[in-house]
């Protein structure tokens, strides 16, 4: 059975076009399609790009480490010329560090919305706890607009879903399996 590309989750292309631009997915799938060092020339023909354009994506991606590239000198020119090359173990890196913290946040909010009681002001939308909202007399300390009541149940099913969203494309990544649960009891008061 063939291997899928891990340049068809959208988590991953959504990386990849944070970090190294718009034509960064393509010339990934391109690398990851040649199976071998591939120059910015090649590369440039295929994605029908100035050679300079291909360059700049692949220094940007070169940057956080997802393309590392080998220089050697051609004898007759004395040019570099360079053989570029995709690392998908530091993609996988960068989204589990992404989403780990992510998770960490999430399970953090979850907890404190079981836990506590907040009120949000209806000008400002400002947020404090059920004591603080009290000790104002549910008028808001910044702006003096009132305060409601912000308990929902639907937004704990809400960062549940989250959550869960999270863990299935760790999970699809092939990584951080059973991370999220244990995040969840680290991060539980």
């Amino acid at each position: 059975m063939p291997q899928k590309s891990i340049t068809n989750l959208v988590i991953v292309k959504d990386l990849l076009d944070i970090v190294g631009g718009q034509d960064a997915v393509i010339l990934v799938k391109l690398c990851e399609k040649k199976r071998k060092r591939v120059t910015d020339e090649e590369l440039s023909k295929k994605m029908k790009k100035k050679v300079t354009e291909v360059r700049a994506t692949l220094n940007k991606l070169h940057y956080r480490g997802i393309a590392c590239y080998q220089k050697t000198r051609n004898q007759k020119t004395g040019w570099y010329n360079y053989t570029w090359e995709i690392k998908k173990d530091r993609i996988t890196e960068i989204i589990e560090e992404q989403q780990t913290e992510m998770l960490e946040k999430l399970y953090q909010k979850k907890n404190l919305e079981a836990d506590y009681s907040f009120f949000d002001c209806e000008k400002c939308n400002e947020r404090a706890l059920f004591e603080i909202a009290a000790e104002y007399n549910f008028i808001c300390p910044t702006c003096g607009g009132s305060m409601t009541s912000a308990n929902d149940p639907n937004r704990q099913k809400e960062l549940g879903v989250r959550i869960k969203k999270i863990e299935k494309e760790l999970e699809i990544l092939g990584i951080g399996e059973g991370k999220a649960q244990k995040l969840g009891h680290i991060c539980k008061p």
